[in-house]
Formats: structure tokens, C-alpha cells, sequence
């Protein structure tokens, strides 16, 4: 720099004398020469320097600038649109008791803002620290159905901000977010849910700000997404769901996820066990029918289990107010084996009744010989007022003779009548213990036993007959049916 500066000094003098010398002598010689002369005489002259980043960025939005972040571009003029997209990173956690899920997501959005324009630098874009946010406008945009949201700031900020040359803002943020969606589980668990992203402006009416989708690939999803229960369908629905208040009307946008789920684990969790609890309890209808603590445990234990597996379908869900698909199957199958349950009832007590009915036998035998011992009582005695004090007694035996009666009519169902003559008499002692063999008895026990045994080999063909078209009427409903249903209405 001295050194130029010396040199400098040095031809000034040189270069002021040429230049009075070409005045003066300028007709004298030659036109040629002389201005050759006077072209070829160059002088050194200081250029521009050129602006450096931090003096550019100054000048572009710092103080001296005159840029204020507070004002939103276009003020007072048309509405600031701020196009959107978003790009799904991770997308899981779809919780039925909250009904709500979480997903991580990139928001990107760009704006057009006049004040940020520039010329002076050669770069098309300029990528600026996250920390350059808080020096210009943004807008304020919110998630309207968002229950919780946190942003990520391992190892930095994950935000990214460009400036275009024509004013251009592109912004980009790193979010997880867990948004509520209300969920229809009258299907649960062969359901279709439709989960809603709805992104607002929280500040600016529509006369000064408006969202927008991104033409061209508004919602990304990751390639390797995948959801443990549910299939995320590749159409989204993209919309906008503008919000009217008291303080103005504000725009909003929206996407929907179309999410089928996926009934493997309930198949394996729910349905089969439950299928194969109820098909443990008709083994009972094969056990003979005086094993009673065999076919009690077994019917009673089925029912605890049925009973069990019946609160664990319910616990991962809310407490919904009307009936679910895995509420009717429940239901049902813990019915199949209470009534397992109540069929044993039925044969063991069928079986049993021919001691019953030898009882009441014996005491019909007993009332015909105190009838017969009271009338030739009754012969004896001699004038009117005789009968009059037996009343009470003649009233109690019509009541016992109405009983017998009506349980003779019960046995004759079974083609045996009550007032056998050749039934043998009958003691205090158990109706079979001092019977000997070859007498009526065993052939009125055999009745009803076959009668109790006719009951189970009805049971082994009614029950898995009424459960299989149980099984056809329900998987038709819920699988054909209603998931055509669901399928027109997305």
C-alpha cells in the first residue's frame, strides 16, 4: 500500500504536465499521435468494496434497515399468503381411551415478504441461522384439535429458515405433536378411523393472513412408515375447515389420515381363545352325567375364564356408552357357556326325579289310607253335627290332594302315572335301597335317565349348530356388511 502511494506521488507531477502539453500542442501535432498519447495515459483508480454477510444481513434486516418484525408484509394491503406442507417423520400411538395419537412431523412453510428482497448478493437463497426467527415476521400458526406439542432441540434447534432474492421465506420446523381424534368403535375391533391435522391462525383474520396447501406434494409420508395396529391409506383428504368466532373469521386447513386397523392381535389376544373356551365348555355334554364335580368344575371354570377375558377386551378401551363389535362377541360366548352350565342343571335334575316321584308316591298311598281310616270312622258316628268338626282336616287334605295332581300331571309327561297299584310300599329309607331287583322302579328310573341323557345328545348338536350360524351372521355383519358401509361414507 505504500509502496502505491509512493508511485502515486511520483507520476502526479508527470501526469499533470503531460496534460498541459497536450492542451497547448493539440493543433500543432499530430491529431493521431497526440490522442493516442492522451488514451494510452492511464491513471490508477480505488474500486468499490465489496459488502461482506454480517453487513448485508444489517443492511437487510437489522436496525439500520428499517425492517420491523411487528408489522406483517403488506400492511394494509391485500392478505399475506402463506403456503403449507407437511412431511410425516413417524406417525404411531393411537391411543383408544384418550382417543388421540402422535406423530412427528416437518412443517414447512413459504411466504412472499416484499421488505426482504435483495439484489446485492450473488447467492439465490440464503440459509440463515435458526437464531435470525426472531428478526422477522412469521406467522402465527397453531394446531386447532392439538393436545400436546414439544420441539426438538438435540443438537440444535431443528429449524431451518431461507431467504429467496425475490423475498421469499421458506421456513421449516421439527415438531411432535399428539392431536385428538374422535374415533367411532361401534366396529372395534374390524374398524376404520379418520384422523384430522387442522391448522389455524390464532391472531390474523382472513383479511390479512391466508393458509394454503402446496400444490404438489402437500402431505409426505416417510418410506419406511409403518403403524403396529393400524394401515395408513395412502389418499389423504385436503381441505379447509375455516373457523367463525366473536373476534373474526380465521383461516384454517386441513388434512384427514384414513386408518384402517388391523385385527391380527385381536384374533390371536381375543377370538380364538374365547372361540376355544366355548368349545371347552360342551365337553360336558360328553361326561357321564353322575360326574357332577367333573362337569361342575369344568362348566363353572369356563365361565370364570369367559368372565375374565371379557374384562381384558374391555380394559384398553373407554367407557363408551353403546355397544362394540368385541362387546356382542363377548357376550355371546360367555352365554354359550353359562348355558353349558345351566344344561347339566337340567339333566341332573331330570335325572333325579324318579326319587321324587316314588316319594310323592308313598305319601299318595299314605292320604288314600288315612282317607279310607277317617271314613270308616266317620260310619260310626251318628247324628249331623258329627262332620263339623273335621273341617280343618278335610281342607288340608283337598290342598294335598291338589298337589299330587298337578305332579301327577308332570309325570304323565314322562308316560308313567303316580298312583301305580303294584309299586311296592314304601319306608323312611331311601326310595331304592330295600328294593329288590326285578320291580318297577328301575324301570321308572330308566325313564328318566334316558330323559336326562336325551337332553345331553340334544345339547351336542344344538350348541355348536347355534354357535356356528351365530359365527356366520356376526363375521358377515361386521366384516362384509358394515365395512362396505364405512368404506362409502370415507
Amino acid at each position: 500500500m505504500l509502496k502505491c502511494q509512493a508511485a502515486w506521488k511520483k507520476l502526479a507531477p508527470l501526469a499533470r504536465a503531460s496534460s498541459t502539453l497536450c492542451r497547448q500542442h493539440h493543433k500543432e501535432s499530430d491529431k493521431a499521435e497526440g490522442s493516442g498519447y492522451c488514451k494510452e495515459m492511464k491513471f490508477p483508480s480505488r474500486a468499490p468494496r465489496p459488502h461482506s454477510p454480517s453487513d448485508f444481513l444489517d443492511k437487510l434486516m437489522g436496525r439500520t434497515s428499517g425492517y420491523d418484525a411487528r408489522i406483517r408484509p403488506n400492511f394494509k394491503g391485500p392478505p399475506v399468503n402463506v403456503t403449507c406442507n407437511i412431511f410425516i417423520n413417524s406417525f404411531g400411538s393411537i391411543t383408544e381411551t384418550t382417543m388421540d395419537y402422535r406423530l412427528n412431523v416437518f412443517l414447512r412453510q413459504q411466504w412472499n415478504d416484499p421488505r426482504l428482497a435483495y439484489k446485492e448478493y450473488p447467492d439465490d437463497s440464503l440459509d440463515l441461522d435458526p437464531s435470525m426467527l426472531d428478526s422477522i415476521w412469521k406467522p402465527d400458526l397453531f394446531f386447532a384439535n392439538e393436545k400436546g406439542a414439544n420441539f426438538h432441540e438435540v443438537t440444535t434447534d431443528n429449524k431451518l429458515l431461507r431467504i429467496f432474492q425475490n423475498g421469499n421465506v421458506l421456513y421449516s420446523i421439527r415438531l411432535t405433536l399428539i392431536l385428538s381424534c374422535p374415533m367411532d368403535l361401534k366396529n372395534f375391533p374390524m374398524d376404520s378411523q379418520t384422523c384430522t391435522m387442522q391448522l389455524e391462525s390464532f391472531g390474523y383474520t382472513m383479511n390479512d393472513l391466508i393458509f394454503e396447501w402446496l400444490d404438489v406434494g402437500p402431505v409426505q409420508v416417510a418410506d419406511d412408515l409403518m403403524l403396529p395396529q393400524f394401515v395408513l391409506k395412502e389418499e389423504k383428504g385436503l381441505g379447509y375447515c375455516t373457523k367463525h368466532y366473536n373476534t373474526g373469521k380465521f383461516t384454517c386447513i386441513e388434512v384427514k389420515f384414513y386408518l384402517e386397523r388391523q385385527m391380527g392381535y385381536y384374533l390371536i389376544q381375543m377370538y380364538i381363545p374365547s372361540l376355544l373356551t366355548v368349545i371347552l365348555s360342551w365337553v360336558s355334554f360328553w361326561i357321564n352325567m353322575d360326574a357332577a364335580p367333573a362337569r361342575v368344575g369344568l362348566g363353572i371354570t369356563t365361565v370364570l375364564t369367559m368372565t375374565t377375558q371379557s374384562s381384558g377386551s374391555r380394559a384398553s378401551l373407554p367407557k363408551v356408552s353403546y355397544v362394540k363389535a368385541i362387546d356382542i362377541w363377548m357376550a355371546v360366548c360367555l352365554l354359550f357357556v353359562f348355558a353349558a352350565l345351566l344344561e347339566y342343571a337340567a339333566v341332573n335334575f331330570v335325572s333325579r326325579q324318579h326319587k321324587e316321584f316314588f316319594r310323592l308316591r308313598k305319601k299318595l298311598k299314605e292320604q288314600q289310607q288315612r282317607q279310607r281310616t277317617q271314613g270308616s270312622g266317620e260310619s260310626k258316628v251318628k247324628g249331623n253335627n258329627a262332620p263339623h268338626g273335621n273341617v280343618a282336616q278335610q281342607c288340608s287334605v283337598c290342598a294335598r290332594e291338589e298337589e299330587l295332581a298337578q305332579h301327577g300331571l308332570f309325570y304323565q309327561s314322562y308316560g308313567i302315572a303316580l298312583s301305580a297299584g303294584d309299586a311296592p310300599e314304601m319306608d323312611a329309607t331311601p326310595v331304592f335301597a330295600d328294593l329288590p331287583p326285578g320291580l318297577g322302579f328301575y324301570d321308572i328310573r330308566r325313564r328318566f335317565v334316558d330323559q336326562a341323557k336325551r337332553i345331553d345328545t340334544i345339547s351336542r348338536a344344538l350348541f355348536p349348530m347355534s354357535f356356528l350360524m351365530f359365527n356366520v351372521l356376526y363375521w358377515l355383519t361386521y366384516k362384509v356388511l358394515r365395512h362396505e358401509d364405512l368404506l362409502a361414507a370415507l
